[in-house]
């Protein structure tokens, strides 16, 4: 993360991978039997992570930062199909830092993903996701508006997902 922040696109690519794969199992475990689906909780959290990045307080732990941010959009996923439920944070920090191996089989490379997007579409999701500029400052690199960059961030998000559920399971 310190990495990413300094401008490190590969640290931040790496690091969105190796969160995606305890997140998912976090999800998963915690909102897939209420019915929540778990890429669309998933691509909220990454991209709160992606949006508040700059709250995280150099030098502390990344783990307790994240299961926060997790707890909130699995209890939002939830509470949205009216349910309720206590999510602690440290069976998320806890599910964050251990890999089962399914989830490591599931891990997607995430360069194989973007080319399957419009170019439009993956230039949005490198600048806003990848390389961390704001949405502003990605409009005007893109000379796009600031809405588009906005929308096709949330279309393109969307699109991933979809492609990540698409991708057939082995077992």
């Amino acid at each position: 993360m310190e990495r990413s922040l300094q401008g490190d696109a590969r640290a931040y690519e790496e690091l969105l991978a190796l969160l995606t794969v305890g997140l998912r199992a976090v999800v998963r475990r915690r909102a897939h039997a209420v019915g929540v689906d778990t890429e669309d909780v998933v691509q909220e959290v990454l991209l709160a992570l992606h949006l508040k990045r700059g709250t995280w307080v150099r030098g502390t732990p990344l783990a307790p930062w994240v299961a926060a941010i997790t707890r909130n959009k699995v209890v939002d996923a939830i509470r949205r199909r009216g349910q309720r439920i206590e999510v602690s944070l440290e069976s998320v920090a806890e599910a964050l830092t251990s890999e089962s191996e399914e989830d490591v089989e599931h891990a997607h490379d995430v360069s194989d993903m973007l080319a399957r997007l419009n170019e439009r579409q993956r230039d949005v999701v490198r600048a806003v996701s990848l390389e961390g500029y704001s949405a502003q400052e990605a409009a005007k690199r893109l000379q796009m508006s600031e809405v588009a960059v906005r929308v096709t961030l949330h279309r393109s998000l969307k699109v991933l997902a979809a492609m990540f559920r698409t991708v057939p399971d082995e077992n």
